[in-house]
């Protein structure tokens, strides 16, 4: 209102000077009335100012007051709204970044919201995954109290799976611990060259003995040469190995259960396949996951448990690696995950590749 009132003083003054002006001239030179000339010099500059205030209203007033209610709706905490200007001149270009300016704070609304329901997501699915093994910690630690496991042989039995469920939880707070870590993108890479085929016979070892625990058929294979390289970080890679069969070991439905690792020569990279026969991924669902807190069907889920959270780490380990990973499945028959890195090349100096022609 101030700023109406303002303009209008001032226009007001503009045409009263303007006016002076005018007739003070036109009577020195043409001798007229004063009379005549001040009512053709009023008529002249109230057409003038007519189309002067009429600019003002449309170029500075209107679209303030369309600010002013978008500001406004911002206060409210109203961000689903537009603001439609369509002047180009400083005041548009100010309200263009006002509405840029609204369209972030949407986005940035909607993440916030999203984070939040994810976060709320993976409370209960870790809540649910603890409760599992502390749960059947506490029944076994009450079954020896009580003198339950009565013999040698059924002590120990009770004993070992006590261990392998503490181990459990274990994994599951070092899986969260590297979560947050990668959340925050503060994952303390150690990258070194390493001979991949190599790496994969260690890990196939280690890997094979606790499947033969699990009456789960294991088998490695490469068809990669000895001395091929990549660089990548040990510690990270396993992690990728474990939490892709630690996924696969829990969706495995078959008396004839079988994992595989496959390593295969793909030009300039190595693409690692590792597969199941478990129960298989559906259409619907394959696409998502290796989204953060992606588990499927939620009913199937629960019971065999997982903080949604594993094969993303997988994803965003590779992906660190200048990797690529992908997954095909069929629901039934099981599913494969492949992965492509990068070897390693040494370039070549000049005097090398001089030497190399001779």
């Amino acid at each position: 209102m101030r700023l109406k009132l303002g303009l209008f003083v001032i226009f007001a003054t503009i045409l009263m000077v303007a006016i002076l002006m005018i007739v003070a001239i036109l009577t020195s030179i043409t001798g007229l009335k004063e009379i005549d000339i001040l009512t053709s010099a009023i008529s002249i500059l109230m057409a003038i100012s007519f189309l002067n205030i009429l600019w003002v209203y449309r170029s500075i007033l209107r679209p303030l007051s369309k600010l002013q209610e978008a500001t406004r709706h911002i206060k409210e905490g109203n961000l689903d709204f537009t603001l439609d200007i369509d002047s180009d001149d400083e005041i548009g270009q100010l309200c263009m970044d006002f509405e840029e300016m609204r369209i972030r704070l949407k986005e940035n609304e909607s993440e916030k919201i999203q984070y939040d329901r994810d976060n709320k997501e993976l409370i209960s699915n870790i809540s649910h995954d603890l409760k599992t093994p502390i749960t059947a910690i506490k029944g076994y630690v009450e079954g020896i109290m009580d003198g339950v496991a009565s013999s040698p042989e059924k002590l120990d039995k009770y004993i070992r799976t006590i261990y392998n469920k503490a181990n459990d939880m274990d994994r599951l707070i070092d899986e969260l611990t590297f979560y947050a870590k990668i959340d925050t993108n503060k994952v303390p890479y150690n990258y070194n060259k390493i001979y991949i085929v190599n790496f994969f016979k260690d890990c196939s070892e280690e890997v094979s003995l606790d499947m033969e625990s699990r009456n789960i058929n294991f088998s490695f294979e490469s068809d990669l040469s000895p001395d091929v390289v990549v660089i990548a970080d040990v510690e990270q890679l396993k992690r990728v190995v474990n939490n892709i069969i630690g996924n696969s070991v829990k969706h495995l439905d078959k008396p004839d259960s079988n994992i595989s690792i496959r390593l295969y020569d793909d030009k300039d990279f190595i693409k690692i396949d590792i597969a199941d026969n478990g129960s298989g991924i559906s259409s619907a669902d394959l696409p998502y996951i290796f989204d953060r807190f992606y588990r499927g069907d939620s009913s199937r889920n629960l019971a065999k448990g997982g903080s949604g959270i594993g094969l993303s780490i997988v994803k965003k380990i590779i992906e660190d690696h200048n990797g690529h990973i992908w997954a095909s499945s069929k629901e039934g028959e099981g599913t494969h995950i492949t992965m492509l890195l990068r070897k390693y090349q040494e370039v070549k100096s000049y005097e090398e590749n001089i030497d190399s022609r001779r």
